[in-house]
């Protein structure tokens, strides 16, 4: 009988000569699936193609007209760019910047343009827009046409029906006589056209004489703290300031209103007469105080020329960035 002893010893080497696939065999009972199994599962298994593209694709353009129209772009670019001899300010500008206590702030792509400084216990803000050069072509064709309307009404007034007196216009001396018949000066017979108060810019600029610039608006805003603010709107034209209205405002929030709120407000309140109809030595000294506080003649020559000098440059940023968006 075999020991105990020669059995533990016999059985390491009887384990060894076994085959191997019965060493590595698994004890799990669980089937494995085959490789032809798998193959058929992942052909059966529908497959999701995505539906779009991370690259981008440059689509031809439809339009027949783009190539024309940036090419429009770019003569009307290259001709403003001609005209200007210089990119830089114009010296009146330079000189007021420079001389003046006032800072500039000028928002590339906006039409509002502000002026700010302190005098003493009070700051001022002053603002004016590029907007006032729109108006003007169309004001100038409204003179003209009604200029010529009166020319043609005076003309097509037959002679029998022509009234005297002052109301006729082109009619300065003329009169009914007894008869019937009209009484001319000899003034009145020079066309209208070509008497002196009837003189065009185009004549007056012949003459020699300086065309006027267009009216530049202005919002003058004085606050003084725990006073409330002053608002003066004014016109500069030709080196004068010309004030129409001052307000006077206890909420300082209220002189330039930026909610609905503020702005229901500010409309009901009595903000005082219009300053024409002050008394002349009242009107004299607020100009006087005005002036001390830098709202005067240097002021009224600077703000057009900043506009016409920004209305050029934020023209032709205008025309670069619609070329840009046409051509993309």
């Amino acid at each position: 009988m075999l020991s105990i002893r020669t059995i533990t010893r016999s059985a390491p080497r009887a384990i060894s000569r076994l085959p191997a696939p019965s060493i590595c065999r698994p004890l799990s009972t669980i089937r494995q699936p085959s490789i032809l199994q798998s193959s058929w599962n992942a052909a059966s298994r529908p497959t999701l193609t995505a539906a779009f593209s991370s690259s981008r694709i440059r689509q031809e353009k439809e339009g027949d007209v783009d190539d024309e129209l940036v090419a429009k772009f770019e003569s009307e670019l290259q001709m403003e760019k001609e005209m200007r001899d210089t990119d830089e300010a114009p010296v009146s500008v330079k000189d007021f910047l420079e001389n003046s206590r006032f800072k500039i702030q000028d928002t590339p792509g906006q039409e509002e343009v502000v002026l700010t400084r302190q005098f003493g216990d009070e700051s001022i803000r002053i603002t004016f827009t590029i907007a006032d050069l729109e108006p003007l072509d169309s004001e100038s064709d409204r003179t003209l046409d009604d200029q010529a309307l009166r020319d043609e009404d005076v003309g097509d007034i037959p002679e029998e029906g022509q009234s005297g007196g002052a109301n006729t216009k082109g009619s300065v001396n003329q009169g009914r006589t007894k008869g019937g018949n009209i009484k001319v000066a000899p003034e009145d017979s020079i066309a209208p056209a070509d008497r002196p108060e009837f003189e065009t810019d185009e004549s007056l600029a012949e003459d020699g004489e300086q065309e006027s610039n267009f009216p530049a608006r202005l919002n003058v805003t004085i606050h003084k703290a725990g006073q409330g603010a002053l608002q003066i709107e004014a016109v500069a034209q030709d080196g004068l300031m010309v004030i129409d209205n001052v307000y006077y405002f206890p909420d300082p929030e209220l002189a330039d209103a930026k909610s609905a709120e503020k702005d229901w407000q500010k409309r009901g309140m009595y903000t005082g007469p219009p300053f024409g109809n002050l008394d002349e030595d009242l009107q004299v000294l607020f100009e006087k105080y005005l002036d001390e506080r830098g709202v005067n003649t240097a002021l009224a020559l600077f703000v057009p020329d900043y506009i016409d000098f920004k209305e050029q440059r934020e023209y032709l940023r205008w025309l670069s960035n619609v070329k840009s968006f046409v051509e993309a």
